[in-house]
């Protein structure tokens, strides 16, 4: 068993506060959230928290983790030619081997972060899944189904190998998009949802030519299609939603559908701004995503939180839109509840050991007058000290922790770079 203790807790039930209890870690869930005892038991570690503040991790509700090889390759160019011109084709030399290792590589980027698990969509399914099973990191894969797919039955098979494999592992329905999907298999991917009673995720309303071909092909904006269809019948979301009209904003609000936001990536690509304060106060819940480092280009959940705050407020000209507060919900509980894992939303007795420890101590930190405004405002990668998934600690004080070793992990990786391009 692991204590964290002489610390700082933040707590997001019934609200969102600052304690200075003790946390307890034993067999990869929180075992004790209060006060010390007269009487401890044992523990295998106690952890000095020296006033810091343990959180429950952030949750990168839209990635798609391996496309660290594309970092900085493709810059500086509108999506479609992005997508399909330099995307596209460099993705066809994407074999297994090399996807588990840029796959690693994510995954050191994710917890120097203080990120606790990924909600990722891509392919090459069980490379992926066994790098993140050797790393001992948390994610939910997110099924891609799209025109490109040779088999399309295969969603399925993943669907009940990978929700079996391995308590870090599980598996959600989804298509990449309406523009890259027809309707048969879209039709195919709502069959299984009503077969398996699950939600269903896509990249949605990501640019306003996405919303105009859409409603060219259909008559409908892409969540209004996908709604037609059954997609959202047993709930689910969509990924970015920047061109979201007031009916879509409705039908997300009634059906309690995830907009998963991606700032850093939608102003890369000039996507736009997705309509965040609009969205929660129709009562749609709201989670964050970093999108893949092809066109983010860095994992960096710290950026994501300012960008999604500080956006707001510049689109509205309003100085209180984008609380801080609401962010990191969000980033913290938001995440987590969009990707099913409900046991990783807080700091409670019986959830899991997702956790991460921020340093206080910085001076990007200090003076204390909000702890919280300050990570969503002030915070950045230095005052992670120390991330845990499912109570092992695999990144703390700069070392990690994974089963692989940083420099022999960039120099595979660089490897596979001279040989792709």
């Amino acid at each position: 068993m692991i204590r964290f203790y002489n610390g700082r807790v933040l707590r997001f039930s019934p609200e969102m506060r600052v304690t200075e209890d003790e946390v307890w870690v034993g067999d990869g869930r929180i075992c004790h959230v209060g006060p010390a005892p007269e009487t401890p038991p044992a523990f295998e570690r106690q952890i000095d928290l020296r006033g810091d503040l343990l959180i429950p991790g952030f949750k990168n509700a839209h990635t798609h983790t391996a496309m660290t090889f594309l970092r900085s390759c493709a810059d500086d160019l509108p999506l479609d030619e992005w997508f399909y011109r330099q995307v596209l084709p460099h993705e066809a030399l994407l074999t297994p081997e090399r996807l588990y290792d840029f796959t690693k590589l994510g995954i050191l980027e994710y917890l120097s972060s203080g990120i606790t698990a990924s909600f990722d969509m891509y392919f090459h399914n069980d490379a992926y899944a066994q790098a993140n099973i050797e790393c001992g990191f948390r994610t939910v894969i997110c099924a891609s189904l799209n025109n490109f797919d040779r088999d399309v039955e295969n969603i399925e098979r993943e669907y009940l190998k990978f929700n079996a494999l391995d308590e870090l592992v599980s598996y959600r329905l989804g298509i990449h998009a309406e523009y890259t999907t027809c309707r048969e298999r879209m039709e195919y991917l709502v069959s299984l949802a009503h077969k398996y009673k699950e939600p269903c995720f896509a990249h949605l309303c990501e640019t306003k030519g996405e919303v105009e071909g859409c409603l060219e092909r259909w008559g409908m904006t892409p969540p209004q299609l996908l709604d037609s269809l059954g997609f959202f019948d047993y709930g689910g979301g969509g990924f970015h939603c920047v061109w979201m009209s007031d009916e879509d904003v409705a039908l997300f609000a009634r059906k309690k559908l995830w907009a998963v936001t991606n700032p850093c990536s939608n102003l890369k690509l000039a996507s736009g701004i997705a309509p965040l304060d609009r969205l929660r106060a129709a009562g749609v819940p709201l989670a964050i995503g970093t999108d893949g480092a092809a066109s983010n280009n860095a994992l960096d959940f710290f950026r994501e939180m300012y960008l999604a705050s500080v956006l707001q407020k510049v689109q509205s000209f309003d100085a209180a839109a984008g609380g801080a507060d609401a962010v990191l919900e969000m980033a913290c509980v938001g995440g987590a509840r969009a990707m099913g894992l409900t046991d990783c939303d807080d700091i409670a007795v019986g959830k899991r050991a997702d956790l991460v420890v921020i340093d206080l101590r910085r001076p990007n930190m200090q003076p204390l007058h909000n702890i919280a405004r300050n990570l969503v405002y002030a915070g950045s990668k230095e005052n992670v000290r120390l991330t845990m998934v499912g109570g092992r600690v695999l990144y703390e004080n700069g070392e990690f922790f994974v089963g692989a070793e940083p420099e022999a992990l960039y120099e595979k990786c660089n490897a596979h770079i001279r040989e792709m391009f």
